[in-house]
Parts: structure tokens; sequence; C-alpha cells
């Protein structure tokens, strides 16, 4: 029976329609081209899988290029971040390119347009040439400057690239028609004055050009044959249009924008201001922190990029926008882990508990899987003792029928160990419990082989030698926010949404292995969760971060 195919989605569509219509298959190249004003958010991981995602499905290159234009929030820092993070996600791109790369030409360009009558100098500031536009109910108002002399243009847009002007005393505006519909197309400013120091031209520019300028002209200097953005660019496109028209040279690739749905989760927010202020007020710990919405916060919660991909391709493309729930972006995450983290054995919330029976002062090297989702996981070895950590809520002086843990007179496996029977309790003077004493059956080591060891009981706990542990600190993080969606209501403070318990600090104790275990690496303490160790990690304190709890009733449609 032939495999059934995946149908297209629209952008794939679009492409099909293309090549049928003479576009050649060498001349498709994609690009994803992100401002670096910020670290990369969840949002982003949808332009970059389905960027680089056609660029593997049509055999095709794709350009990782900053859209450089504001030296204002700009930093090598968000350059740096934003390599990292493609590259995390298991992407290569083509070529490394800059919107500033080309400011020569645009400038070029922008002067060939006064020449021809399409652009001119204003000399009003922002706020009145806003007030001019309107809104697109009412005709917009012309600039004074509208119909100056283009001698005059031309030589105030030279003097503004020396810098002879304050920052915001003019503009270049592009020529188009006050009137249409479309406020984008209302004389947009092509270039403004910022006398401020670009992350990698230093001084040479006192002008910069703005984003719609400079974007799909960079797009047509690359030869982008399909410029994908997300739905609120959509207006954007009779500009990003009209300027293409004024530079195009017949025989090139003619660039092609187009639109998908932006990829919203809920309780997460990914406005970068609002993302900046988080840090900025101390809610949160920078744009690492797990908490964050960020490629690298997911990174450092223990997210995995095939976990993200898998996500993306689930979320899939569409035209509307959206909410999607964050308990499909922890199920992918949850089902990849699954396959790939290693199980050790942690105990967070610790109670001592003594085998009398087990010679004082011996201790024994016991074997144990690894992940039996894995084949070819292999084994390792943890020590036992006679004292060991257990989980406090695995024991209980008297419980039902329905308690399959550790209890008075009842048995339980110690995982990868021996059956033991709850004998006694201390407490201390409040009552609480500070020591279980328990007896093992010596012969009941699994792996065996004896007939005490096949013995079945109805619970299996986990544990650790409390002569070998090692203390760990375990930062259990929940949602950030408390609704949904926290930025919806204009008139309302997204701050007013934080989650006052969205991380959780516990001390407990680890297996010994975990010394070794890298910053990174996936793991499942065993019936507890998945955790991933932190790089605040030293060599005396070793702290992991929870990823996501180990189970969840939720199920993907």
């Amino acid at each position: 029976m032939e495999e059934e195919k995946k149908s297209l989605n629209f952008i794939e569509q679009i492409i099909e329609d293309d090549l049928a219509n003479g576009l050649k298959r060498d001349q498709i190249r994609f690009r994803f081209p992100p401002e670096p004003n910020g670290y990369l958010h969840v949002g982003h991981t949808k332009a970059i899988c389905i960027n680089f995602g056609l660029g593997e499905k049509y055999n095709a290159p794709v350009n990782l290029r900053f859209d450089d234009t504001n030296p204002e929030k700009e930093e090598q820092e968000f350059v740096d971040s934003i390599m990292k993070d493609v590259e995390w996600l298991g992407f290569k791109w083509d070529k490394v390119l800059y919107a500033s790369d080309y400011f020569q030409q645009l400038y070029d360009w922008a002067v060939q347009l006064i020449k021809e009558g399409k652009a001119y100098v204003d000399e009003q500031p922002s706020e009145v040439i806003t007030e001019q536009r309107k809104n697109p109910a009412e005709p917009g108002i012309e600039s004074p400057f509208r119909n100056r002399p283009v001698e005059e243009s031309l030589d105030l847009f030279e003097r503004m690239k020396n810098g002879e002007f304050e920052s915001g005393s003019m503009s270049l505006r592009a020529k188009i028609d006050m009137l249409s519909p479309n406020m984008n197309m209302r004389d947009p400013v092509m270039y403004r004055i910022l006398n401020k120091p670009h992350h990698r031209t230093g001084t040479a520019w006192k002008i910069y050009p703005m984003y719609d300028w400079a974007h799909g002209e960079s797009d047509y200097i690359e030869q982008i044959s399909h410029s994908l953005c997300s739905l609120e660019f959509e207006n954007h496109r009779p500009l990003y249009n009209w300027y293409l028209d004024q530079v195009y040279e017949e025989g090139k690739v003619k660039n092609k924008q187009r639109e998908f749905a932006r990829m919203n989760v809920s309780y997460m927010i990914t406005s970068k201001r609002k993302l900046q202020r988080l840090i900025a007020e101390n809610v949160v710990n920078g744009w690492d922190d797990p908490r964050m919405p960020t490629i690298s916060g997911m990174r450092r919660k223990g997210f995995t990029a095939n976990a993200i991909r898998n996500f993306i391709d689930k979320v899939g493309v569409a035209k509307r926008e959206n909410l999607i729930e964050i308990q499909l972006l922890d199920f992918c995450v949850r089902e990849d882990l699954n396959k790939v983290a290693k199980r050790v054995m942690a105990v967070v919330d610790p109670i001592k508990l003594v085998i009398e029976n087990y010679p004082e002062g011996q201790e024994e090297w016991l074997t144990t899987e690894n992940n039996n989702e894995q084949e070819n996981a292999g084994t390792r070895e943890i020590p036992f003792s006679r004292e060991l950590y257990i989980e406090r809520e695995d024991f209980k002086e008297e419980a039902g029928n329905k308690f399959f843990r550790l209890r008075l007179g009842g048995e339980v496996r110690l995982k990868s160990a021996y059956i033991i029977k709850g004998e006694r309790v201390e407490k201390d003077e409040n009552g609480e419990i500070t020591t279980i004493y328990a007896s093992y059956d010596e012969k009941s080591k699994s792996g065996s082989g004896t007939e005490e060891s096949l013995r079945k009981v109805k619970g299996t706990i986990h544990w650790v030698s409390a002569k070998h542990a090692i203390p760990v600190e375990v930062r259990n993080y929940e949602k950030l926010f408390t609704v949904e969606q926290p930025d919806a209501e204009k008139d309302v403070d997204f701050l007013n949404f934080i989650n006052p318990e969205s991380v959780n600090v516990i001390q407990g104790f680890g297996e010994p292995s975990l010394k070794d275990v890298a910053v990174g690496e996936p793991l499942q303490f065993q019936r507890i969760g998945y955790f991933t160790k932190d790089q605040d990690s030293t060599d005396t304190n070793f702290v992991f971060n929870r990823t996501v709890t180990l189970k969840d009733s939720y199920k993907p449609e």
C-alpha cells in the first residue's frame, strides 16, 4: 500500500505554484531575519522552523540575516544569543548577513528615489507627521515639504547623512499616497536621524533606514524568493511591493512576501518590551531564566530542541491566529524526554530509613538500568548501605489498601535493591517522624534470580544511600503567570498576573553519579519528574531544574 502523502500547507502550496509558473528550483531561497534587540522567544521558534524547514524540504539555502537598523536597542550580545539558539535547534544557515551590510546601497537607492521625485526630506517632528496621517476613514494631510525641489531634498539628505542636524529634526519620506486607506502607504518615513553608534558600523552613519525600507530591499539584494513573516505585516505588504518596484531589475528574482499566523502560547508573553520589563523589575533573573519563554530559558529549563521542533510541527502553519495550550508544549517535552532522559534516583523530601538487620559498615554496589525505553542505554552501579533516604510521602504508619508504599508491617521493594518491611518509627517532641526502621530480606536482591527476588510486592520506591548521597538543590518551576493571556487586557498591567509561586526551591539528596552529570543533560528523577543540571551548579552545590512533571492528563487532539 502506497504511503499516504502529507498534505501541503498553504506556504508550500504557494511555492509549488511558483515552481509550476516558471520559478526555477535553484532560485528558491529563504531567510530568518531577527532584529538583534533581545533574545529569541517561543514565538520565534515557529518562524525559524518554517524558514529552515522549507530550506530542508526544497534543498534551498537559508540566510540568517540580522535586521539591525536601530542602534538604540541592538547589541552584539543579542546577535550571539540568536546564533546560538538557531544552532541549538539543529538548523544550519547558508550565510550570516546584516541589513547594515547594505546601508550604502540603501542610501544610494534612496538618493535615486529623491531624484525621481518619489521621496523628499521632511522637517516636521514625528508627532506632527503622525497627526497628519489621520486615520483610514479620514484623508491624510500632505506635508508642507512634500513638493520641495529635488535638489533641496538631495542637499538636505546628504547633510543628514553627514551629521549636520540633530536627531529627530528631519526625516526622509517616500512620496506615495496620503489618501490611501492603508496607513502604511501615507508617505512613510524611510530614514531618520539618529546620532547613536551602531554595534557593527560604529559612528559611520548618522541616519538609519526604517525597517520597512531596509527589510524588503535586503530580501531583494539577497535574492530571497519567499519572504515569510507573521500576520501583523500583512498590511505592510503593499509598501513592501512598492519599495521593491522602485529598484527591481528585469531578470532578477522578485521576492514575494507572504504571512502566516503568529504563535501565541497560553501563560506566556512574547513582547520583547514586556520581557525586558520582567528583567528590569527583577521578576526574573535574566533572559535565560527558566521561567522565561525565551529559547535560552526553555533550554536552561531542560526542554530539548527535538521537543520544540515536534511542538511546532503539531501546531502547524496556519493563516489565522489562535492560542496554543501550553500543555501541548509540555506534552511534546515529556514525550521526548521519556525516550532520552537517563533515569536516576534523587529524594526531594527526605526522611531517614535504617535497615536494622543490614550489617553496620557494610556497603555494596547494585546494578540499575539507565533508561528502560532505550535498547542500548546500558546500566550503572549505585551504592547501597544500612542507612538510606526515602521520600517522606512514601511512608505512612497506617494506611488503607490503596496505599502501595511503605507502612508499618508492610513490604515494598527498594528500586533495584531489596524487599524491606516497615518495623517501627522514631519521632521528635512534636510527634514528627524523624527515622523509619525497617528490616530487609537479604535473599530478595533484584536480579539475583533467587526465589525470594522473584517475590511480588505491591509497591516499589526509590531511595539513595545516606552515606554516599550528595546534597542537591531542586528548583521546581511553575507557570510564570496565573492566567492564560496575561497581556490580553490593555488597561491592566500584565505584572498583576505574576505567579508568586513560580519557583519553589527545596533541598534534597541524590545518588553520587549526579556529580558527574553535564549541565543541560536530560534526567528523570525516578517517580518525581524530569530535571536537568543548571549552570549555577558548583563542585559543592548541585542545582537541578525541574523541566516538567512526570505525568499529565493532557492528551493532544
